[in-house]
């Protein structure tokens, strides 16, 4: 399901991307998130964010590779050609759409800090689902290196989230 929509064709290689924190919040290791399929890294290696407030923004400069029609999740893809999955809570797909509303189209080209999609956090918390959003990198082969950020709190659109070196 998921192939097709990281799979980029324009790798700058031998770069590096510097993705900035997309929601703020309280910065967690991905192996401490509450589902499985993320912590255990299935859908891609990265780090996980608490919000403190219900705004995603652009992590980097590039464009809007997939928005999920629920509002729940999006694929970025950065000028580099890094493609970078963040899903906003877990298991938020079975809110269909209700708590989120989307900025944004696919294809459009974004800026860092540019807004994409607001969520209604006590709504989400109301409903009883986790608001822990994943910040993952399906691609694996593509890196040689990842750099996380040792804050714990970091401000969207401002604070590094992670440093990845592509390969060449």
């Amino acid at each position: 399901m998921f192939k097709n929509i990281f799979n980029s064709k324009h790798i700058r290689l031998n770069s590096y991307v510097i993705v900035k924190a997309p929601i703020t919040g309280k910065v967690i290791d991905l192996s401490e998130v509450k589902d499985e399929v993320f912590a255990s890294k299935m859908v891609g290696d990265g780090i996980a964010i608490e919000p403190s407030e219900g705004s995603l923004v652009a992590p980097f400069d590039g464009k809007v590779k997939q928005i999920f029609s629920t509002g729940h999740a999006v694929v970025l893809e950065s000028e580099e050609g890094l493609a970078i999955l963040i899903h906003i809570g877990l298991n938020t797909v079975n809110l269909k759409g209700e708590g989120f509303k989307i900025l944004m189209t696919e294809g459009q080209k974004i800026k860092t800090g540019d807004h994409i999609i607001t969520f209604d956090m006590d709504f989400i918390k109301k409903s009883h689902y986790y608001l822990q959003s994943p910040v993952v990198i399906p691609e694996r082969n593509i890196i040689k290196a990842i750099e996380f950020t040792n804050e714990k709190y970091i401000s969207r659109g401002k604070d590094v989230l992670m440093k990845v070196q592509l390969t060449g």
